[in-house]
């Protein structure tokens, strides 16, 4: 899925509706529309409940949400990065959800105040040529590739609705005048490209040598290629850097929805067992976030994977991040 910033500007009949009718649980969804469609076809089977999904980019569905205030048909928003959760969130339009709900997943990856809960998980990296850079070269931080030793060897996807979080982490980590000279470097080093996909698929090319991606689009790119045509490998920054941050997929039931227990239900049923399987046995190649659960066989265990976990509330919003993104240049 192409999650851009300038998607923004998208109108609500941009939504793509799939599945169930006027009477059904509506469910704005930003997360794959592969993997939302098997955990709704589980959750219709389960509970004989119907479900009508509008897919579309994460920070489309949040804002548009935003922009419909009470008259939003919505009642759960899946969203695939936490920042667009906790700006709903900040304008009151989730509601909290049941004790048994949040109790399921580890509290690190939901709201502290209740109003969603962690789905999914995500681990940012490097991928690299090894044809191109040794691994003695690599960056030991994300801070690095704004020095001028990286000038064009690095790509980055800054329009990726995937790539704000990422900056989140390093004003969480180091303050936002830091974060804005890093940008500011990056802007300098960095080839642009329209979304993740595509810089996995430029540094498996050889026409860059790294680029900054969340790891699961090496392993779908894997996937469709085969093991033989994989010329590039991950690398996660060591050390609890924020280069390779955990980022949260999560859903929360919205305070206008007209099916509130059903909303519930189907939260419920994400973060629980049946569902948490779906997430880790798919080939969308996202851990489980609920901790009893193992991930699909071909990542590597998370717990040994090199990761930073940032307070989702000091991740926040996104908007400080959007706003340093736009000053550096970069969108």
């Amino acid at each position: 899925m192409k999650r851009q910033l300038a998607a923004l500007v998208v109108v609500a009949t941009s939504l793509t509706a799939c599945g169930g009718g006027g009477n059904s649980l509506v469910v704005y969804n930003g997360q794959h529309p592969q993997l939302t469609r098997l955990l709704v076809t589980a959750f219709e089977r389960q509970t004989g409940i119907g479900v009508q999904l509008r897919n579309g980019d994460s920070l489309v569905v949040a804002t548009q949400i935003l922009s419909e205030g009470s008259a939003s048909p919505a009642d759960v928003i899946l969203s695939e990065n936490s920042p667009e959760l906790a700006n709903l969130e900040h304008h009151g339009l989730l509601r909290r959800l049941p004790p048994a709900t949040l109790g399921q997943i580890p509290a690190a990856y939901s709201s502290p105040t209740g109003r969603w809960v962690g789905v999914a998980l995500r681990v940012s990296s490097l991928v690299y040529d090894p044809a191109r850079i040794g691994r003695s070269e690599l960056p030991q931080s994300i801070l690095e590739l704004a020095e001028p030793r990286w000038r064009g060897k690095v790509a980055i996807a800054p329009t990726d609705s995937d790539f704000p979080p990422l900056v989140g982490a390093v004003i969480a980590r180091y303050g936002a005048a830091r974060a804005a000279v890093w940008l500011r470097g990056l802007k300098r080093n960095a080839a642009s490209y329209q979304d993740e996909e595509a810089v996995t698929a430029a540094v498996n090319r050889g026409d860059v040598a790294t680029g900054v991606i969340n790891a699961y689009y090496w392993y779908r790119l894997r996937l469709e290629v085969g093991a033989r045509g994989m010329h590039s490998v991950l690398h996660y920054f060591p050390d609890h850097d924020v280069g390779s941050i955990v980022n949260v997929a999560g859903a929360g039931v919205l305070v206008t929805s007209r099916h509130t227990a059903a909303a519930e239900r189907f939260v419920a049923f994400l973060v629980g067992k049946t569902g948490q399987h779906i997430v880790a046995e798919s080939d969308d190649f996202e851990y489980p976030a609920r901790a009893n659960v193992a991930a699909n066989a071909a990542l590597p265990p998370f717990a040994r994977t090199p990761h930073a976990t940032v307070p989702v509330a000091a991740l926040g919003d996104g908007r400080t991040a959007a706003r340093l993104i736009r000053a550096a240049g970069l969108a």
